[in-house]
């Protein structure tokens, strides 16, 4: 079955929700949003496009929801189900209350029958859902997309050998050379900072390096601790270690636990091999005298913190004295990755002095170019892609002071976030520009809050370029399977809001658009690093950043751009109408 509705699923679906079934204007809408619906049409108007009748809004509606569209638990795809169900005849209606009778419920009157068929819980791609669509016609791909087993994430998978792996850059292979020089000389004692800047391979060259130097340990039953912010860290970890151990051609195999997302790892699975936890279960697992973390610190081999400006942080804090009180003072050998020093006002020199660790950087003493500006020295080698920077500026004012910054973050806190996303103005400006964007081009779109990711993204489809929204709140299988999407070039805009910021991999996005205004340099700079892949690392030569400024009054530091006005490989500014 496909992912998405294919144009003959879409026509058919339009056609019997349509026609056939002559579903109300009103149901249409409210799966929609009235409020949206309106909105999405002023836009479209202003932008001298047609508006959009029942039809197109259905069609666009059943483009965005796809195999989802008569999924969930609210009161908007409840409505329809019901009117679809009413359609059907008694005996229809029977028949299929027979096949997903209501638990403990004896019902023989069909009139009954409507009301717990359509409260009945959708699982997606399950029995119910697609009885549901065979019998009202509708094409399978609309009972939902069920994820194959050999594609749901378990707690523990066993790598076995050999993938091809391309070789380290001479910058990537000093690097760890330098990192196993640390660790031959210093052993348990070892404390670095591995720092390169993003996009330039900081994970593969620790991962090669402490793979080399940890294998004789997995088979004596030590861990290597991979301590990372998100799942999609977490995944993006997991993927490279697999990739390096079958590179290696290592005869047996290496275990990984997930160690993250809820995940629990039985004391009897245990044997060594690599952990890839997130800081928020370490912690809560720490409160919590999980015995499989403390036998995990007890024979840890290794530790490795990705985004290691975090680990000045108390949860760290305590993980490290939990660590202590297992192994004693002199614990195991702890490696951070972070990008270039400075980064974030002091973190990566409070990270250095707080684990009296070695500083290891690029040694590319041979170049002046290095020198005087490492940024276009991995560019003019096709490592990293030339950033183009666009700013356009709306010439709208909005009076912010310190309350609108929460200070702990460094960021706009989310009351300004939605009086930006709900601004016409500002929105005409942004599709205006998106709508100039090439056809078939890769481009992340970081909206303002996700209810502005998802207008944009409604937007665009219903200008006829294909998108869709990821937030926090989309199903983790659904996640996948728009990245694979946009990947393949199946999608061109990935509208976001809160994700998509770090451990997302897209080598060939060639755009990416910043709707919501930033005053953290970290975040930014994570949001730019996911087009930042170069030629000879599977990317791009260049990549456009568009940024949406705003004349925030009062705000007493300046956006995050404009911090950056020296990484740029070329700068404009546009003025909106």
């Amino acid at each position: 079955m496909n992912a998405f509705p294919t144009e003959k699923d879409v026509q058919q679906c339009i056609d019997l929700l349509l026609n056939q079934y002559r579903v109300p204007d009103r149901i249409i809408k409210n799966m929609f949003g009235q409020t949206n619906f309106t909105r999405l049409n002023t836009l479209l108007k202003s932008l001298g496009k047609d508006t959009l009748d029942l039809k197109e809004l259905t069609k666009m509606l059943i483009n965005e929801k796809g195999a989802y569209l008569f999924a969930g638990s609210g009161e908007e795809v409840r409505a329809l189900r019901t009117h679809l169900l009413r359609n059907l005849s008694e005996d229809e209606l029977n028949q299929l209350y027979l096949r997903n009778p209501a638990t403990n419920k004896s019902i023989t009157s069909p009139s009954y029958m409507i009301s717990p068929l359509v409260k009945k819980k959708w699982m997606m791609g399950g029995v119910w859902p697609r009885d549901f669509v065979k019998t009202l016609g509708f094409p399978l791909v609309f009972s939902g997309i069920s994820v194959p087993k050999t594609a749901a994430t378990e707690a523990i998978m066993d790598v076995e050998a050999r993938k091809a792996v391309p070789p380290l850059a001479d910058f990537q292979l000093g690097l760890k050379e330098q990192m196993l020089r640390v660790l031959s000389s210093e052993g348990e004692h070892t404390r670095c900072v591995v720092t390169l800047p993003t996009g330039g391979g900081k994970t593969r060259v620790a991962v090669e390096s402490y793979i080399e130097w940890m294998h004789a340990g997995f088979s004596q039953g030590k861990y290597l601790i991979w301590i990372a912010q998100s799942e999609e860290l977490c995944e993006q970890a997991i993927s490279c270690i697999s990739d390096m151990w079958q590179e290696k051609e290592y005869p047996e195999s290496l275990r990984i636990y997930r160690y993250f997302a809820g995940k629990n790892i039985g004391e009897e699975q245990l044997i060594g091999g690599a952990v890839i936890a997130s800081i928020q279960q370490l912690y809560s697992r720490v409160k919590n005298n999980d015995p499989v973390l403390e036998e995990i610190l007890r024979h840890c081999g290794a530790m490795i913190i990705d985004e290691a400006h975090h680990a000045v942080a108390p949860m760290y804090n305590q993980l490290l004295e939990k660590a202590q009180d297992i192994c004693g003072p002199s614990l195991f050998p702890i490696c951070g990755l972070t990008a270039t020093p400075g980064r974030s006002d002091g973190d990566t020199t409070k990270l250095v002095d707080k684990f009296q660790a070695h500083l290891l950087q690029p040694q590319i003493s041979n170049d002046p170019e290095y020198h005087r500006n490492p940024l276009l020295y991995f560019r003019h080698k096709g490592f990293l892609a030339k950033p183009k920077h666009i700013i356009y500026e709306s010439g709208r004012a909005y009076e912010v002071d310190e309350q609108n910054i929460d200070v702990d973050e460094d960021m706009i806190n989310a009351e300004l976030l939605n009086v930006l996303a709900n601004d016409e103005h500002r929105n005409y400006q942004i599709i205006k520009r998106l709508v100039e964007i090439p056809v078939g081009t890769n481009t992340l779109v970081y909206a303002c809050t996700v209810e502005h990711a998802e207008f944009l993204s409604s937007t665009m489809n219903a200008i006829g370029r294909k998108s869709v929204t990821i937030s926090s709140n989309t199903p983790k299988a659904t996640r996948r399977m728009y990245i694979d999407a946009f990947k393949k070039g199946e999608i061109e805009f990935l509208f976001n809001y809160g994700v998509l910021t770090t451990g997302f991999d897209a080598p060939k996005t060639e755009y990416i658009v910043i709707c919501r205004p930033t005053t953290s340099v970290v975040l930014y700079e994570q949001i730019v690093g996911r087009g930042l892949r170069g030629p000879k690392f599977g990317g791009t030569e260049y990549c456009t950043i568009i940024d949406f400024a705003d004349n925030l009054k009062r705000l007493g530091k300046p956006l995050a751009y404009a911090r950056f006005s020296a990484f740029w490989e070329s700068e404009q500014v546009g003025v909106g109408d």
